[in-house]
């Protein structure tokens, strides 16, 4: 019987003894497949791209430049004020009448450099205009122009009470412009294009200090 039993050994139990390391072994390999299985991925690393490092280093110094003090407002200059015109000169104020441009320059010229003050009109309904504004104390006229000529503007001045004392010269470029002037009553004086300067001041100065004298004198009458 001890013989049947070892022979039982034998066939059933040796096989199992030397099966069992081996199975030992594979259940080993497959655990350790497992393991790394279910073991988490490495993530790999991700570098910086060139835009977000710069985004990084700009948004630094915006943040400083926008936190950078504003700079002082300066005061805005004034300019300075308009100088006041010249007052007129009271007894020697001129109306020159011509419409040449180039004779009221000169004449203009003539009497601002000798302190007159001076006022141009290009024909005889713009100096009847200027008249009814403003006190003179000489008109000097051309006699040839457009609308009113010299002579239409003489007679108005003469026909109105405000004016009839006002003393008038004719200046002329025409030679039969200057017989028609002889019949005309009350001028002060008949120049002919072009005129001597210095016997123009001296009548025109002469004729202002007059009228003048004579516009003060009828003040004091009249008060």
């Amino acid at each position: 019987m001890t013989a049947a039993f070892q022979d039982i050994l034998n066939v059933y139990l040796l096989p199992f003894v030397l099966a069992l390391p081996l199975a030992l072994v594979v259940l080993f390999f497959v655990w350790r497949q497992g393991d790394q299985a279910d073991a988490p991925k490495a993530q790999p690393r991700r570098s910086t791209p060139p835009q977000a490092a710069l985004r990084n280093v700009v948004r630094p110094q915006v943040a400083q430049k926008a936190q950078a003090p504003a700079a002082p407002v300066l005061p805005v200059p004034v300019p300075p004020a308009p100088v006041p015109p010249a007052p007129v000169t009271q007894g020697r104020a001129v109306l020159v009448v011509d419409d040449s441009a180039v004779a009221r320059a000169k004449l203009r010229k003539l009497f601002e450099g000798a302190g007159f003050t001076v006022t141009v009109a290009n024909d005889g309904v713009h100096a009847l205009e200027l008249l009814a504004q403003c006190r003179f104390n000489v008109v000097v006229t051309d006699l040839e122009m457009p609308r009113m000529d010299g002579f239409a503007l003489i007679a108005a001045i003469q026909g109105d009470m405000d004016t009839e004392d006002l003393p008038v010269i004719a200046i002329t470029g025409h030679e039969d412009m200057q017989a028609r002037v002889h019949q005309v009553q009350g001028l002060y004086g008949i120049y002919k294009k072009p005129w001597n300067d210095r016997e123009m001041l001296k009548r025109v100065a002469t004729l202002c200090a007059m009228h003048a004298q004579g516009s003060g004198a009828r003040q004091a009458v009249a008060s």
